[in-house]
């Protein structure tokens, strides 16, 4: 009899502190969605085009999560949209975000862009901004911005971990085809920097000239142009899905295919279902009626990172949510089977990277063997001895 009476009494206090939890008035934090409109380059082979939403859809799933954990500690999450023609456009939507006594922007920018916005004296003082899509390496070695995160991977994190499979394999001699974008050229770079950190060797680089319809010319076009001494797999540089799907199964030598095609390293994968992540897949997919890529992941980091970082710390924003997600405190979960966390040197989110194929997870780095005095996951991208920029005195 007093067992069922203590639990009675225990269930009547917790739903008194629900119900008191349910009816504390809210705290409201905005968060701002920031967008650089982009025209898409034509390609030459049928590819499918990036979602429009890509960033923004999952950043609302991340403030339904945020409001899921709002509702018990009374904070309510709401995001606003901006959608820019220009970096000029950019920074005049940022200045007004933190006049308004805002500081909290999730940006979806070009390089160029990001850099003058986090440059902006008006708001690099107040403005947190975590970048979901720019993975130019220079932000995370010689450009670093203080108050500027990155919860997208950069090349050097995707190349690196590609390196370590391919390594791992015992695959160290890489033929590297690469595009005439800019883009190519940088992804190329990273390439050339995991190969001779992790002891590869490129035994040759091609970049290609064609303008003919490879639907119909693959088989005997690429064949030629992939004619080299033998190698163990071939590298490929195409970001944007020029010619890179047509050269797996194609190449004068038949050898894997890895980089932008063929396996491919991610931020993320709609086929990724351990560690819980199937619940994050599913809750996409029933919100944007489609699957996951890597920058709707980078956005719902960015926005779980708020969240965190607010609900610890009790703060709206500003200096102490800052401080909060640059020290050693701040772990966040996200269905990456470890618990990630910002780099002091450069703001970059330390995560896993998936190796997948267009329909499966094959593996994910850091691979096993590879260690790191701090973190294993620092065996992936720019570690602190590699970067030149001021971004850790400038953190705190």
């Amino acid at each position: 009899m007093h067992l069922r009476l203590h639990i009675a009494i225990l269930f009547l206090t917790c739903s008194a502190q629900l119900a008191t939890a349910l009816t504390t008035e809210q705290r409201n934090i905005p968060v701002l969605f920031l967008e650089q409109s982009q025209i898409d380059t034509p390609v030459l082979s049928n590819i499918r085009k990036t979602p429009q939403t890509s960033g923004l859809d999952g950043a609302h799933v991340g403030i339904s999560d945020n409001n899921t954990t709002g509702r018990f500690t009374g904070d309510h999450y709401h995001l606003s949209a901006s959608l820019v023609k220009d970096s000029n456009e950019a920074i005049a939507a940022a200045q007004a975000w933190v006049e308004s006594g805002n500081t909290l922007i999730v940006a979806k920018l070009p390089a160029a862009t990001l850099l003058k916005v986090s440059r902006d004296e008006h708001i690099s003082q107040k403005a947190i901004i975590f970048n979901i899509s720019a993975k130019d390496d220079a932000l995370r070695s010689s450009q670093c911005r203080p108050r500027l995160l990155h919860t997208i991977p950069s090349r050097a994190m995707l190349t690196d971990g590609l390196a370590q499979f391919l390594i791992s394999k015992r695959w160290k001699k890489w033929l590297l085809l690469r595009g005439q974008h800019d883009e190519d050229t940088l992804f190329s770079a990273a390439i050339k920097r995991s190969a001779h950190k992790f002891g590869a060797n490129i035994i040759d680089e091609r970049e290609w000239q064609f303008n003919a319809d490879l639907r119909r010319s693959a088989q005997s076009e690429i064949r030629l142009f992939s004619q080299s001494k033998d190698y163990d797999v071939t590298l490929i540089a195409d970001e944007i899905g020029d010619i890179g799907e047509y050269i797996p199964y194609n190449t004068w030598l038949a050898r894997p295919a890895a980089g932008t095609q063929g396996l491919t390293p991610t931020g993320w994968h709609w086929s990724i279902e351990q560690w819980g992540a199937a619940q994050l897949q599913n809750r996409f997919s029933e919100y944007a009626k489609r699957d996951m890529n890597d920058i709707d992941y980078a956005g719902w980091l960015a926005v779980r990172a708020i969240g965190e970082a607010v609900t610890r710390t009790k703060a709206l924003g500003g200096d102490t949510v800052y401080q909060y997600l640059m020290s050693d405190d701040f772990q966040l979960s996200a269905f990456k089977g470890r618990s990630l966390s910002f780099r002091k040197w450069n703001g970059q989110l330390r995560q896993p990277i998936p190796l997948v194929q267009p329909n499966a997870l094959i593996s994910q780095s850091p691979q096993e063997g590879y260690l790191h005095p701090h973190s294993e996951m620092d065996t992936l991208g720019y570690d602190r001895p590699e970067v030149s920029c001021a971004f850790e005195a400038s953190t705190l």
